[in-house]
């Protein structure tokens, strides 16, 4: 595909984008206070599902999903790796419901930022690490306590197509605290979604979810490596396909 096209396809899909937030956010904000909890939560997913999928539609990506049958029934820490917006709505989805690390700037976007505080996030102030620790903790227990399951991208913020950041400890240390399994999950998302840009490229996302790891008498330290060598053996092998 050329890039005039591909500019043509990328704004189309940008103008459904904010059409998407703009109703579901301005609707969620209304409905939400006689929506019970769970109801909100599909409400606002359902969002996030129609955005990928004007992103399909618009831009020529196809979607493989592998693992379906790894995801637990009961409360779980979600590592993931992050690349772009795009496994953020899926993973609200799959996991349902589901709290989410995040940024807390993001939850004073108009409409956007009102819709995603209905799904009781864990919005951490990252310039004040101690904190967020403390954050994560505190919160993400009293999350998966509530029945919830917590997505953590360990990695700390998007992460370039092919790259490998950081992987901190905290997402294990809450999985281990809490007693609960870890579920790691790779995907290639950064490909047709390049993080920091806005030209979207057309080809196929590859998600795929890992079988939950026990968290029973685990080192966050070594329970990170674990989880950090097999989302890493996965994205070495969607690179080369």
């Amino acid at each position: 595909m050329n890039k005039p096209t591909m500019i043509v396809r990328s704004a189309l899909f940008y103008v459904l984008y904010m059409l998407i937030v703009f109703v579901f956010g301005l609707g969620s904000t209304l409905s939400g206070p006689f929506l019970s909890y769970l109801n909100r939560h599909r409400l606002l997913t359902t969002a996030g599902m129609l955005i990928n999928r004007s992103l399909s539609l618009t831009c020529g990506i196809k979607v493989q999903i592998d693992g379906l049958e790894n995801i637990p029934q009961t409360p779980c820490v979600i590592l993931s790796k992050h690349q772009s917006t795009w496994e953020v709505f899926l993973l609200q989805r799959l996991f349902m419901p589901v709290s989410t690390i995040l940024k807390r700037e993001l939850l004073q976007i108009p409409f956007f930022g009102w819709g995603i505080r209905l799904m009781h996030p864990i919005a951490i102030d990252r310039s004040n690490p101690r904190q967020a620790m403390v954050q994560v903790m505190q919160q993400g227990k009293q999350r998966l306590a509530e029945g919830n399951r917590v997505v953590i991208y360990p990695e700390g913020t998007r992460i370039p197509y092919g790259e490998i950041g950081h992987y901190g400890r905290s997402g294990a240390a809450l999985a281990i605290a809490a007693g609960v399994p870890i579920v790691p999950v790779a995907h290639n998302s950064g490909h047709c979604w390049p993080a920091h840009q806005l030209l979207k490229k057309p080809g196929k996302i590859h998600v795929v979810i890992g079988k939950p790891l026990a968290t029973d008498n685990a080192n966050s330290q070594m329970l990170t490596e674990e989880v950090k060598t097999w989302i890493e053996a996965q994205q070495l092998r969607l690179s080369e396909k």
